[in-house]
């Protein structure tokens, strides 16, 4: 069996501690471009020679193991994911293409809050998956060569070295990095992108892709209308072409399954999260405000690089609104706060929801709904295994079943001479699915579908909730304008779940407990 080992600058700095110029090198720079597009268009850099400068001294678009060895250990690319594990995702692509297929992605673009001011960078998950580079202005381009696993050849289009743009911007990594460190077979200067790629896609047998080519004006779901994105431009090389098909579902099938260096990275992520949130309970919070941002510090407090998403601090009968993130009112003593909020390690995230009262004890309807909320949620976790046969679709069915049960149980009519019966009214009160995926996206693998029998490696999110609206007299008085959400992010073994977020308390007698 073929297979190409990745040239990582570790193993180059390891080679060259060999050699009379021990422990130094530097990768050559095949072009003097400074990036301008008028510049000339230069050879694509391949296999890189020696010279006498340090990796330690060199600059990167991102830690490298050389420069940030407390963030990166040897071998890694981004952190927990070796250089070996994005060529093995490489590779498995590449052996699912059709003969001479070749898979194109656009990296994200830098994206604009207002004038000059940016957000922070995030790279495309599935460029990120595949490559590990985290640089906009990117192409990653990947061949198939042959029928065995490890017949492709990786090409990555990338912004040369350019001193000046970089003195305002900061560091990127330059062509000879993109072979060097994140192991392509060539780069290409992204800057003739237009020239380059069609001569790249000559003898493509198919080209696989994400971006929506039947509108020039919003060429991806990712990314913007602005005609000058990266994927726009891509976009304009393949509109002539006719054997184009979607990538999306061949990479779905790889990132649904995650290996044991993700699930690692996830549970770092749940783990820091739910410290977080079981913190942020432990204080009579007065303004959704105030624990917004309490939450945002304990994330970082607690290892996460980042938030996972906008979270939800909703109080009170706002926590009906199911994506309530305005999070501006003040918290009222006597009413539960739903909290749906996460973390994001190494480019993974993780998905927890708590409920808890806002003055940290439960009165006796709050503490009703919530365990009749909780017992169907510990069900739908229980499942969360391969040997169950079951699949989301099926575990919302578990789960909702369950929840009806308990909330008959406490008082609630679900079939009182509604129009469509229990159907309706479960529909109203628990008008979400209970679970989807989650991972480098926290709705990972968009298009998956929740028809699949769960396998060990699949990460789910199990959330289940009661919304009961405030001015509705088919429900209990004492319920109405309570919301509860419960919800851990969970990976699927073989004969049983691995909860990732354990650290978010939520037995109601240790919720009660942090404020004693």
């Amino acid at each position: 069996m073929k297979m190409k080992l990745p040239r990582t600058a570790l193993r180059l700095f390891e080679r060259q501690l060999k050699s009379p110029n021990s422990g130094l090198y530097r990768p050559r720079i095949a072009s003097r471009c400074t990036g301008s597009r008028s510049c000339p268009a230069p050879a694509p850099v391949g296999r890189r020679s020696y010279a006498t400068v340090s990796a330690a001294e060199l600059e990167f678009g991102q830690p490298v193991h050389e420069t940030h060895p407390h963030i990166l250990k040897a071998g890694e690319i981004t952190p927990g994911i070796t250089a070996q594990e994005y060529a093995d995702r490489r590779a498995r692509l590449a052996l699912s293409l059709a003969d001479g297929g070749v898979a194109i992605l656009p990296a994200s673009d830098l994206k604009y809050r207002s004038g000059a001011v940016f957000f922070p960078f995030r790279q495309e998950s599935n460029f990120q998956y595949l490559t590990g580079f985290l640089e906009p202005e990117s192409v990653a381009i990947i061949t198939k060569t042959g029928p065995s696993y490890g017949d492709y050849e990786f090409h990555l289009f990338c912004r040369p070295k350019d001193p000046k743009a970089e003195q305002w911007s900061g560091p990127w990594s330059g062509l000879a990095a993109a072979t060097d460190i994140f192991n392509a077979d060539q780069a290409w200067d992204f800057y003739h992108l237009d020239t380059e790629l069609p001569k790249l896609l000559r003898s493509a047998g198919r080209i696989y892709t994400s971006i929506d080519l039947s509108s020039p004006s919003s060429p991806s779901s990712s990314s913007s209308s602005n005609p000058t994105t990266t994927a726009a431009q891509v976009a304009s090389v393949l509109s002539m072409s006719n054997n184009v098909s979607p990538l999306q579902p061949l990479v779905n099938q790889l990132r649904a399954v995650k290996s044991p260096a993700e699930i690692t990275l996830m549970r770092a992520a749940g783990r820091a999260s739910g410290r977080s949130i079981t913190n942020a309970m432990r204080y009579a919070w007065t303004k959704e405000k105030d624990l917004h941002n309490y939450l945002d510090y304990e994330f970082t407090k607690q290892g996460c690089d980042t938030w996972a998403y906008v979270p939800v601090v909703a109080g009170g009968a706002r926590g009906c609104m199911i994506h309530y993130v305005h999070n501006t009112a003040a918290l009222d003593a006597g009413d539960l706060v739903l909290v749906d909020a996460g973390g994001e390690y190494g480019g993974y995230v993780t998905d927890i929801t708590r409920t808890w009262p806002v003055d940290g004890k439960f009165t006796d309807a709050q503490k009703d709904l919530y365990q009749a909320v909780l017992d169907a949620q510990r069900l739908g976790v229980g499942l969360c295994r391969e040997d169950s046969g079951l699949t989301l679709d099926a575990i919302h069915r578990a789960v909702e079943a369950k929840l009806a049960e308990g909330l008959t149980q406490i008082g609630f009519d679900l079939d009182q001479g509604l129009l469509g019966g229990r159907r309706n009214a479960m529909n109203t009160l628990f008008p979400h699915h209970v679970g989807h995926y989650v991972g480098l996206d926290v709705h990972d693998v968009p298009g998956y579908g929740r028809s699949i029998p769960l396998k060990k490696g699949h990460c789910v999110t199990i959330e289940p909730g009661v919304y009961v609206p405030l001015d509705d007299d088919r429900w209990p008085r004492h319920f109405r304008g309570m919301a509860v959400r419960i919800e851990d992010s969970v990976c699927v073994d073989t004969d049983s779940p691995l909860v990732l977020t354990t650290e978010a308390v939520k037995e109601i007698v240790d919720i009660e407990a942090l404020r004693s």
